[in-house]
């Protein structure tokens, strides 16, 4: 037990040729050493675990190697590389600036700077965590890091570097370290655990590389902790397990039943997940996820965006078939939304289910009635929930109940005629449920059922004149009693009717485009359905127009304008003003 060390050491990068994700720097900083610029300030700066302070040991290194190999290597056989990896060097000093932050620590650093190196020819000192220093210990070591002794060079390292003082950059080489790719962790996994004698597939490599977010310290950890838990035999089951992270496989099911609208397994999907302890926002985040990779292996020429598996990418080749783009945009829509309102919701698991059924209506409104209506005919197949269904006869039916709008057509070809072609059917009658007493299909039956379109009287063909319709406007703002800036304004704003195509219009003025903007959309639909019932016509239309400031009538404000439009509009008021020798200012 006492001779185990963790892979994050066993393994750590000892040459620019073994470091990983940071080949732009690693070639830099061997060019320069190579050409003899050695800077005397370097800053490396970057997320954690991507080899920072294992690239300043490396090049510190390489710096004193008494007999280096053509491409700079280190030889690894001088006293400088051997008393380096034996860990007893004095030409390397290393710091930890978070535990030694203080204005004397910076102090006894300035004087141990002025000691020569006994081996090699210089003296590197790498302080870790460097933004931890405080105010006063930066300013102490300003005068050192600009000019310091020929024989040494600093090697700052941070995660934060904008809490470095600017002072300091401006006397640094600053290099910033990249996240390792997901395709190099692997790549680096699959070789240690060779070495190690441990068989792991691909997407438990995978499932490891994507939960250290792109630092390979983390990567080696959590490669440490799998195969303590599984041996050296890992299983895909075993790793999701032990790392509690959600499985690709529920979101290829979940997919599966919302193109073919089923939402109660989905449900049930649902409910499996929380039962196993999974966070449900996590849980939806994975469901984003998964669509934005649908959309990404659907689109052609894409596939380096998919850091996957060549076994996953074409599980999501084959469902992305399946998906039309429409259906994945409208996905990712709901699935945000739902991020988005996840906190502020008062009941997070109904926010979650209602968000997959409307998942489950997105492939087409039409395959969930047929799928709710193929019990109640008994024409459709089991297994098959998107198979046409007839309509049955019109005598079993008087009002020939569907699960959906029926096109005029369907109506005039299935349905006996009860009236003239042009008005429109009476309402329908509800026909009996069958099957279970909530469904989304009932649902919107119900709620178009409930429509006031389908459920008023017919009206009128015949057109009302120009007089009939302004009467009826100003009675549209009576309407609006409760809300008394919109029925002033209904009440106030200029109107003008004109007919056009057979069609009555309704030329409605407002002050400005964003009135305009507003009433269209937030109020037109409903003021055409209030005149049209109004006037018992349905070809009546409102548009909305931009009043021009010219002919936009001046409302007086303030006291001394409303004076002189009383006085204007009642002369009496005028010569009692003038008998008086009253003023109106």
């Amino acid at each position: 037990m006492s001779d185990y060390i963790v892979s994050a050491r066993k393994y750590r990068p000892d040459s620019f040729e073994t470091l990983i994700g940071q080949d732009t720097i690693a070639r830099t900083l061997s060019n320069s050493i190579r050409r003899g610029q050695l800077a005397h300030a370097y800053l490396f700066c970057g997320p954690r675990g991507v080899g920072k302070t294992t690239t300043a040991r490396i090049f510190a290194k390489m710096i004193n190697c008494s007999h280096p190999g053509p491409e700079m290597e280190p030889c690894g056989e001088c006293e400088s590389c051997v008393s380096f990896q034996e860990n007893r060097s004095y030409c390397i000093h290393e710091l930890d600036a978070a535990s030694n932050n203080s204005v004397e620590d910076i102090k006894a650093l300035m004087e141990q700077v002025q000691v020569p190196p006994q081996v090699g020819r210089y003296s590197v000192y790498i302080i870790d965590e460097v933004h931890m220093l405080s105010q006063a210990a930066f300013n102490a070591f300003l005068k050192t890091l600009e000019e310091p002794p020929a024989h040494a060079i600093f090697i700052l390292a941070t995660t934060e570097k904008h809490k470095i003082l600017p002072t300091i950059l401006s006397r640094c080489q600053t290099y910033d370290f990249n996240r390792i790719s997901i395709p190099d962790m692997v790549r680096n996994l699959r070789g240690i655990a060779t070495k190690e004698g441990v068989s792991i597939d691909d997407e438990s490599l995978h499932v490891i590389a994507s939960k250290a977010d792109g630092a390979m310290r983390d990567a080696l950890t959590i490669f440490d902790q799998t195969v303590a838990f599984c041996g050296t035999e890992v299983r895909y089951e075993d790793v999701i397990r032990n790392l509690n992270v959600l499985d690709y496989e529920y979101c290829f099911r979940l997919t599966d039943y919302f193109l073919s609208g089923d939402y109660g397994n989905a449900f049930l999907v649902l409910d499996e997940i929380l039962s196993k302890g999974f966070n449900a926002l996590h849980f939806v985040a994975s469901l984003s996820s998964h669509f934005r990779n649908l959309v990404v292996a659907k689109t052609g020429g894409l596939e380096p965006l998919l850091e996957l598996p060549d076994s996953l990418k074409k599980r999501y080749g084959e469902q992305a078939a399946a998906c039309s783009h429409q259906f994945l945009f409208d996905a990712l829509n709901v699935t945000t939304a739902c991020e988005s309102g996840y906190k502020a919701a008062v009941n997070p698991r109904l926010h979650i289910e209602f968000a997959l059924m409307r998942l489950s209506v997105l492939n087409g409104q039409g395959a969930l009635a047929q799928k709710a209506a193929a019990p109640a005919t008994g024409s459709a197949v089991a297994g098959k929930p998107n198979a046409p269904v007839m309509a049955p006869p019109a005598a079993s039916s008087p009002a020939g109940a569907a699960a959906g709008p029926i096109p005029e057509a369907k109506i005039s070809a299935d349905a006996p005629a009860t009236g003239p072609a042009a008005a429109p059917s009476p309402a329908r009658h509800r026909a009996p449920k069958t099957g279970s007493a909530l469904s989304m299909s009932s649902i919107m039956q119900e709620k178009q059922e409930a429509a006031p379109q389908e459920t008023s009287a017919p009206k009128e063909v015949v057109l009302p004149d120009n007089a009939a319709v302004q009467a009826k406007w100003k009675e549209l703002s009576a309407l609006y009693e409760s809300r008394p800036r919109l029925a002033s304004m209904l009440a106030n704003g200029k109107t003008e009717i004109r007919e056009e195509g057979g069609v009555k219009i309704v030329d409605f003025y407002v002050l400005n485009e964003a009135q305009k903007q507003w009433v269209e959309e937030k109020l037109l639909r409903d003021l055409e359905g209030k005149i049209r019932d109004l006037l018992n016509c349905y070809k009546i239309n409102i548009e909305v127009q931009v009043q021009a400031m010219e002919e936009a009538e001046k409302v007086p404000y303030m006291p001394e304008e409303k004076a002189k439009d009383l006085m204007e509009k009642n002369p009496e008021v005028r010569a009692f003003v003038a008998d008086m020798g009253l003023d109106t200012k």
